[in-house]
């Protein structure tokens, strides 16, 4: 077990320990070797799960207590296969990006000195490679809103140290302070230079440097600041930069962001960026950006189907039960669980803790479906419309929430062109709407009918000709527009 040794600033980190690997080019790289040992499958599982306390006795408490009990199960986490996923890519990039980045190599370091030496006399080109080639990637990590991507990264990371101490490498001094990931929230306004600002106040929070003061309190421009993170993200041995809630950056900079992250992996840094769907759109606009940005692993987490995946998340979270009354686990429950979360892990949990705590309160002391199904409409009330829109599969209908729009990689193509028609402005949609009608309401009599597939909007509006309704009936009645008559409501526009 590594030494945990205390820095200037009473930030905990722990003491290099090399350890030898079966693959030689790690074994020539204290960054490298100073990481914990890779794991295999039944590894990860154990290291990633988290049990709550829980013992059988508890169930004849006073309820006062039992109902924190229940609370408990906030801690649990079940590792399924897309989390074993996301811990072999997050150790894929901090090993495989360190691998340009040997401290002992004399080409690494010319790179970094001559790095250094542009940045002071203000003559860095930020296309210059300096005959580096760097091992670094991005990883990406895309999923429901509530299916738990925070949580998820926040478990590997806790089993990777974040600061290690080095002092002597194979008889060699190597005195070098190593911060192995670095995790950072995308600014809301899409700004780069807040990004930056973030980027050293944390550095500096951690390892007590002060980068910003350095930095930043001399009104640097942005462009002066983008190679002074490359040269110290290099000087501290940052691992990986770890970019959460990417679906914040929207609008005029995001171009300027995502120029900044292919910036910085083409220098040696490593990325993970993390969104909702909303964050989908922005790895598709250019070329050299998406294969820059999608280098190592892109993880797509939808809502569960309903299917054993579903069913073992359920089953384990099933035992921990602080009511009176034990209820075993069936497939009723289960689908009745489904239809009141639609597969969304973090409603799982809640739904399961509200019901027991209901049960409680009231004095039941046991679950049942229709304590489920009321405890759902209770609780999740302002949750309903963004459900119903996930349970009806209608695009219209899931369009509104960016955050649980289901991604399809072999329909993405068709889903961006409904986008971009919906950004079509409303006079040209209601004149093409309105020849549409003439061309339905006055169709050629002995015309040779086209077949079309029944999931095409032609093949309905054939239907509306043999029924004798226009466009807007059909597309009203099978649920691909809201009722104009009813007025508009706020929430519409949510």
């Amino acid at each position: 077990m590594n030494e945990p040794i205390f820095l200037p600033n009473g930030m905990e980190a722990i003491k290099a320990e090399y350890k030898e690997f079966p693959l030689e080019e790690f074994n020539e790289n204290p960054l490298i070797q100073a990481l914990p040992p890779l794991l295999d499958k039944a590894g990860i599982i154990k290291k990633l799960m988290v049990k709550p306390i829980y013992k059988e006795e508890e169930k004849h408490v006073d309820s006062a207590y039992r109902l924190h009990m229940a609370n408990r199960l906030f801690q649990l986490f079940t590792p399924l296969p897309v989390h074993v996923d996301v811990w072999n890519m997050i150790h894929s990039l901090i090993m495989q990006g360190y691998l340009a980045r040997n401290p002992f190599d004399k080409h690494y370091k010319e790179y970094i000195n001559e790095s250094g030496k542009e940045i002071i006399n203000r003559s860095f080109d930020i296309n210059s490679r300096h005959n580096f080639r760097t091992t670094a990637g991005c990883g990406t990590f895309i999923g429901f809103s509530g299916i738990g991507k925070t949580t998820t990264i926040n478990r590997v990371l806790i089993n990777i140290p974040q600061i290690i101490v080095h002092s002597q490498y194979k008889n060699i001094h190597y005195n070098q302070i190593q911060l192995v990931w670095l995790k950072l929230e995308a600014p809301s306004n899409s700004s780069l230079k807040a990004l930056c600002l973030q980027f050293f106040m944390k550095i500096d929070e951690l390892l007590g440097t002060n980068n910003y003061k350095k930095y930043v309190s001399r009104n640097m421009s942005v462009d002066h600041m983008l190679p002074l993170i490359s040269q110290v993200s290099h000087n501290i041995g940052l691992g990986l930069l770890i970019i959460d809630e990417t679906q914040n950056i929207k609008k005029r900079g995001a171009e300027q962001i995502m120029n900044f992250f292919v910036y910085l992996i083409n220098t040696g840094i490593n990325l993970c960026l993390i969104g909702t769907p909303g964050a989908y759109d922005l790895f598709g606009k250019e070329l050299r950006m998406t294969r820059r940005l999608t280098g190592n692993a892109e993880i797509i987490y939808n809502n569960m189907q309903y299917g054993n995946e579903f069913t073992f998340l359920l089953e384990s979270v099933w035992k921990y039960q602080w009511t009176r009354k034990d209820v075993p686990f069936n497939e009723e429950f289960a689908r009745t669980f489904y239809e009141e979360t639609q597969g969304i892990s973090d409603l799982v949990i809640k739904l399961f803790v509200y019901s027991q705590q209901q049960a409680i309160e009231s004095g039941k002391e046991e679950l049942s479906i229709e304590l489920i199904k009321k405890v759902a409409k209770e609780k999740f009330r302002l949750l309903q419309p963004m459900l119903e829109a996930i349970r009806s599969g209608n695009p219209h209908k899931i369009a509104k929430y960016e955050d649980i729009r289901r991604i399809d990689l072999e329909q993405l193509v068709v889903t961006k062109s409904k986008e971009t028609k919906k950004q079509e402005p409303i006079k040209k949609k209601e004149q093409e709407e309105e020849k549409i009608v003439e061309k339905v309401e006055k169709p050629k009599t002995k015309a040779k009918r086209k077949k079309y597939k029944e999931d095409d909007l032609r093949y309905l509006l054939q239907q509306g000709i043999d029924y004798e309704k226009n466009p807007y009936e059909m597309l009203l009645e099978n649920d691909y527009i809201e009722d104009a008559t009813k007025g508009l409501r706020w929430t519409d526009y949510d």
